[in-house]
């Protein structure tokens, strides 16, 4: 089966696409003098041969001697206020104890994690086996393997979506594995996507798999939407000898050969007994108006409350956005923008760099609507630099070259006017030799910590959308790289201590007092030397529980257990897991895993590595049970 696929004569008009909008074109109103903002949009084609000859014009201006910089699949961005998406695909017997959540970054876009807990039940999968755990007789009640037998599927990371009975699990095959090289080819790689029933024992109701990796994926009620990356399926010679440039005329050869199906995604979808495959069409492809014809975002949505993933309603965008952003009613894509010159994307020089935002309508149980497209100049650092509040889309962006010190930051604010993002207010100047480190907005307040030498956290006024203000400044040496709130105008801070020369001493967990918008002030300071902790790029591995004052924090191998209290901070202790034997039959060996996320229910604090989970006593770190999965 293909969806959509019409092979149709040039000029002619394929179905209008549900995802797009005609084109969009938008103005750039607040560039610096001596800037030309190629305006962002996204249009659909009339027919594939009018995506195929676009596509192999982008192609070929991006192509390099060795083929195209694909970059790196990007991982699940991270979070911040616990998720209010708790609709049940099966409502449970009895009310679930009161847990912690995912640390997601919007209330409602439940984000896809390591381990993910109803209150009742504990899931998580290591080693490719999906397993649910009872939190009150603290055992391990199901397993299902989900490798099919293949160890190659049990390398890669695992992820969980959960509603109700129904888990959705997300992993890739590798590029160079044979799963993936034998259904899609060599040099692709495959996003895996299984559906299990886990209202008895774990049962696998259905499978998808799609030619790329998984970007990101967001759970709003019963939908998911899960956002892949794919390379275009084109293989270039490899030859030793010769130049550069005949390397890439040579390449070129290739991509002037290539049919419209090497941009378009494969897929293959299974129920039971049941396997069908297709392709995207070409009535689902939209482009910007500069891309590279090396990569494509596919938007799938599926229902976890059916019995089966289907073939995820795909949409496709010729784009090479990394950053994936979502709320209960949105979705947006965002990236640089390639360069002109090459179509090949770059870190940000002497002011070239432009993020393009794509604003997608995912309010309903439908496939995504085309909402709008907006250009700022400058690079985000994750997706907490974006925040749609009150209508409107707010933005921060470092500009300029660091090392040369010549950058700077800036928060934009933009709305939506007729298909477009056009930008209504920015505030500019901050940390001028800095880029930004983390971002966090609250309402019409937000908080930008910047960094090269020293931290700036600026706390800054968006109430008003045209005219955002900075109202404070506090310097102190280190940095935040995330930012989490807390009751009574608090604001915690997790990075790394440093010198005044810039030098990283260790992680640091900043108390920050931010009820006065004039005067933020750092209350208390927890410091351990030569330390790293994976919540300062992964936020879902950060949690706090108000209710008791608890912050559990990675911290090296082991998790770190704080106390906050009024303006000060206090150590519990630390809860670290068993070191693990391994023996191949011929030299034996034993590894420390480290504790990669902590969760809470009721009064018990549950963690969780690649050896096991580990029940423990919150007030006092104190083991109550292991239960070891390896």
């Amino acid at each position: 089966m293909t969806r959509g696929l019409k092979a149709t004569a040039a000029g002619g008009t394929l179905v209008a696409l549900t995802l797009l909008a005609g084109s969009v074109t938008v103005p750039s109103r607040d560039e610096p003098a001596g800037r030309t903002m190629v305006p962002a949009s996204l249009v659909s084609f009339d027919s594939c041969a009018e995506a195929v000859a676009e596509l192999r014009a982008a192609a070929s201006a991006s192509v390099g001697p060795y083929g195209f910089d694909h970059g790196v699949f990007p991982v699940a961005m991270a979070a911040g206020a616990e998720s209010s998406a708790r609709s049940m695909a099966a409502a449970p017997a009895e009310a679930a104890p009161t847990h912690s959540g995912t640390n997601n970054h919007e209330i409602g876009a439940d984000e896809p994690d390591l381990v993910k807990t109803d209150g009742r039940r504990i899931v998580t999968v290591n080693g490719g086996v999906l397993r649910v755990v009872d939190p009150v007789d603290r055992r391990v009640t199901g397993k299902l393997d989900l490798t099919g037998g293949d160890e190659e599927l049990s390398w890669g990371q695992h992820r969980l979506l959960l509603l109700g009975d129904r888990a959705l699990v997300l992993t890739d095959a590798a590029a160079d594995s044979a799963v993936s090289r034998a259904r899609w080819g060599p040099g692709a790689g495959e996003a895996r996507l299984l559906l299990v029933d886990l209202s008895g024992p774990p049962r696998l109701l259905g499978t998808y798999q799609i030619r790329g990796g998984t970007a990101d994926a967001r759970l709003i009620g019963r939908t998911a939407r899960v956002v892949v990356r794919s390379p275009v399926d084109l293989t270039f010679p490899i030859e030793r000898a010769g130049t550069d440039r005949a390397r890439i005329t040579r390449n070129r050869a290739v991509i002037a050969q290539a049919g419209v199906e090497a941009w378009l995604p494969e897929y293959e979808w299974t129920a039971g007994e049941q396997r069908h495959t297709g392709r995207v069409g070409c009535d689902r492809l939209s482009r910007p108006e500069r891309m590279t014809g090396a990569d494509m975002l596919t938007v799938l949505s599926f229902d976890l409350t059916a019995d089966r993933l289907g073939d995820g309603d795909p949409v496709t965008v010729a784009a090479d956005a990394t950053t994936v952003y979502g709320t209960a009613t949105s979705l947006y894509l965002a990236g640089d923008r390639p360069m002109a010159s090459t179509g090949q994307r770059r870190r940000p020089g002497a002011g070239d760099s432009v993020t393009e935002i794509y604003q997608f309508d995912i309010s309903g149980t439908d496939r995504p609507r085309y909402l709008a497209a907006g250009s700022v100049p400058g690079s985000l650092i994750n997706q907490y630099a974006l925040s749609e509040w009150d209508g409107h889309l707010r933005v921060a962006t470092t500009t300029g070259d660091v090392g040369g010190r010549v950058s700077e930051s800036a928060v934009r604010v933009l709305r939506r006017d007729d298909g477009a993002l056009v930008t209504t207010g920015m505030v500019g100047g901050l940390g001028r030799g800095e880029r930004i480190f983390s971002v966090r907005y609250l309402g019409p307040v937000a908080y930008v910590v910047t960094f090269r030498k020293t931290d700036p956290l600026y706390s800054l006024d968006l109430t008003d959308p045209s005219a955002p203000t900075v109202t404070g400044e506090l310097k102190i040496t280190g940095y935040s790289a995330y930012l989490h709130p807390l009751p009574d105008g608090r604001l915690l801070g997790v990075g790394q201590e440093a010198d005044r020369e810039g030098r990283v001493e260790g992680v640091q967990v900043s108390l920050f007092d931010v009820r006065d918008p004039a005067r933020p002030d750092r209350l208390h300071q927890w410091h351990l030397p030569h330390s790293w902790s994976s919540a300062e790029h992964d936020p879902h591995a950060f949690l706090y529980r108000p209710d008791i004052g608890l912050l559990a924090l990675p911290v090296n191998d082991g998790i770190r257990l704080l106390r906050v209290t009024g303006d000060r901070l206090s150590e519990i202790g630390e809860i670290t897991h068993p070191d693990v034997r391994e023996d191949d039959g011929r030299l034996p060996w034993t590894w420390s895993p480290p504790v990669r996320r902590a969760l809470v229910i009721g009064d018990v604090l549950w963690t969780v590595s690649e050896a096991g989970l580990r029940a423990s006593d919150p007030a006092t770190a104190k083991s109550l049970r292991w239960i070891a999965t390896t």
